[in-house]
């Protein structure tokens, strides 16, 4: 039997953990920064049940009423009225009177703004990008949707690989390349129909077969993205050269950049392509987290 005297106890490394049936042993420190974390998280409930509500604002597609924000997060009317004043009187949320519903005020949008100016998506996906590059050898790439078109702005070039078209700075047709088909697909359906009213809205770079030119191929081909999980292109950015794409998600499952590379076709047989396209995917993943996204089950 092990001894459990005073003496013994003493003995013991203050670091012990307790190994449970079907769990894993949790490290002294870990417990530590776990309990930690708790007790501050207790000590300022204004604050946090503040951030829970921007949160929540932040998360829908227009404002609510206090009190279907109390009972989104479980918090009492009161309360919720009091830290609305707070944000309000602070320019967090605006209050329409009329409607009597509260929504994310310019000081919000000030965050937003600030979001975008320090480039957050590009420092966060670099690294990541030049990861891929390194395991699989081709050329890889970020880009967000801007109106109709992609906009470039990150690319890694795979050593020894030619230079592409998409370029940090550049704008293509988001129909015409597999980042924006990849992004286009996490759309919903009536936004990627305002975005494509009529023909006049297609263009082509080069003659290909099958090229997208109206909304009805599109749409049938957005599906087919869906139901594979990953966007490709066949020469219709560059002749001779293809895509694959994936899409990252903010944390409402909005598509807010993909995740792409390009390589010659001719170096990559088709039955090749899966399995890249799982390597982007996971990459892609992985930056959603990063943003405090939602990646794809």
């Amino acid at each position: 039997m092990p001894d459990t005297s005073p003496e013994a106890k003493r003995k013991m490394p203050s670091s012990t953990t307790i190994n449970t049936p079907g769990f894993p042993a949790a490290s002294g420190a870990a417990r530590a920064a776990s309990t930690l974390t708790a007790k501050l998280a207790s000590k300022v409930p204004a604050a946090e049940n503040t951030l829970r509500i921007l949160k929540l604002l932040a998360s829908k597609r227009g404002p609510m009423a206090a009190s279907s924000i109390a009972t989104s997060l479980g918090l009492p009317r009161s309360s919720v009225y009091h830290l609305l004043g707070v944000m309000e009187a602070n320019g967090f949320v605006l209050h329409l009177h009329e409607e009597q519903r509260y929504g994310l005020g310019i000081s919000a949008f000030e965050l937003s703004s600030a979001y975008s100016r320090q480039e957050p998506l590009s420092r966060l996906g670099r690294p990541l990008l030049a990861s891929l590059v390194d395991v699989i050898g081709e050329s890889a790439h970020l880009a967000v949707l801007h109106g109709r078109d992609v906009l470039y702005i990150v690319e890694e070039r795979a050593k020894n690989r030619p230079s592409l078209v998409t370029d940090v700075g550049v704008r293509l047709p988001s129909h015409l390349t597999a980042s924006g088909r990849a992004i286009l697909a996490a759309l919903p359906k009536s936004q990627v129909r305002a975005l494509y009213p009529n023909a006049a809205a297609f263009t082509a770079r080069h003659e290909v077969e099958g090229a997208i030119m109206k909304y009805s191929a599109l749409s049938s081909h957005l599906d087919h993205v869906r139901q594979r999980g990953y966007a490709t292109e066949h020469g219709e950015v560059t002749p001779g050269f293809g895509s694959i794409a994936a899409a990252v998600t903010d944390h409402v499952g909005w598509p807010t950049a993909a995740v792409a590379v390009t390589f010659l076709e001719e170096k990559l047989p088709a039955d090749q392509w899966p399995a890249l396209a799982a390597r982007v995917q996971k990459v892609a993943d992985e930056l959603s987290v990063r943003i405090h996204g939602r990646p794809t089950k």
